[in-house]
């Protein structure tokens, strides 16, 4: 897995839509042990690696019970069902294991969309990213509520994917300020989500504007930015939640996978401690809720300081 991640950066930088630098910090070395940037599509295969047996997809849960037998039956939407001594929801942000766990559970819309894409570095593209861009992560943003987001992924190793390096490219805003419905931004082809960051970035400065009209059009879609609000703990059993299914944030912070990644070591340490079921799950949640939601007030915090708002 460490192959294949990027190679480390060192800057954090702000700068105005005419590249007037605003805020650096230099992010001090600490090795080659420690691994900055890892590409998802990459890391989902190393985690799959092995599990082909195990794994499967094209089932869409409805919902799940609790058997007498203290056993969770999960229930899916193209009909069947799948018994197992234990549930654990890591079905994302729209989770249905939580809302049939914790009805009551609420996600916060923050009033941010982010248009995500990426453009591929080839010996063309390369030499248009900033030098200070290629550093780690850039944020750039202008006085009318849009703001843009810059990080390189250079893999350390070719994956076996075929993946190739790219720049991380993301513009947000308002729905009011892109001036599309969410309705509408939804149904938006790849390319026409392309072709809304070119527009609205059309008198930024030139190297910033490069960024955008190279990206691939085809990489290009839409998310709401929203946040889970805190939950009091529950009753504990055989279903749990893990990552953005319980405490959802703002990429701002950049750690909700790794923080998914914690739910999961912590959670499988419990399971295997040798305690009773009931009682693993429960040690697993008291460390999941007050550590899960801490990061998420920090991720608010950092999206309060670039996006203006909560």
């Amino acid at each position: 897995m460490r192959r294949t991640s990027g190679t480390n950066g060192d800057l954090l930088a702000a700068y105005t839509d005419q590249l007037a630098q605003v805020t650096a910090q230099v992010v001090p070395p600490s090795g080659d042990h420690e691994i900055t940037c890892v590409d998802r599509y990459t890391f989902r295969q190393g985690l799959l690696t092995g599990l082909g047996g195990t794994v499967g997809f094209g089932r869409t849960v409805s919902g799940f019970e609790v058997l007498g037998s203290g056993r969770v039956r999960l229930h899916f939407a193209e009909g069947g069902t799948d018994d197992g001594d234990v549930l654990v929801g890591a079905d994302g942000i729209g989770s249905a294991v939580r809302r049939g766990l914790l009805p009551h559970a609420t996600v916060r819309d923050l009033g941010v969309r982010c248009l995500y894409g990426r453009m591929e570095l080839t010996a063309a593209t390369d030499p248009l990213v900033p030098a200070d861009f290629d550093r780690g992560f850039s944020w750039v943003a202008d006085r009318t509520g849009y703001g843009a987001g810059f990080a390189p992924m250079r893999f350390r190793t070719r994956p076996e994917n075929g993946a190739a390096d790219y720049l991380m490219t993301v513009l947000t805003a308002t729905p009011h300020r892109m001036g599309v419905p969410d309705e509408t931004l939804q149904r938006m082809a790849p390319e026409e989500i392309w072709k809304l960051t070119v527009d609205a970035t059309a008198g930024w400065h030139a190297a910033v504007r490069q960024l955008f009209a190279h990206a691939d059009p085809t990489t290009f879609f839409p998310i709401a930015i929203r946040a889970g609000e805190r939950v009091e703990p529950w009753e504990p059993g055989p279903v749990t939640l893990l990552g953005d299914a319980i405490h959802p944030m703002p990429p701002t912070g950049g750690v909700g996978a790794n923080t998914a990644l914690r739910d999961a070591q912590t959670l499988a340490e419990e399971l295997l401690g040798g305690a009773p079921l009931v009682e693993a799950v429960a040690a697993y949640e008291r460390v999941l809720l007050p550590r899960g939601f801490d990061v998420v007030d920090s991720s608010l915090r950092m999206a309060e300081q670039l996006f203006g708002r909560e």
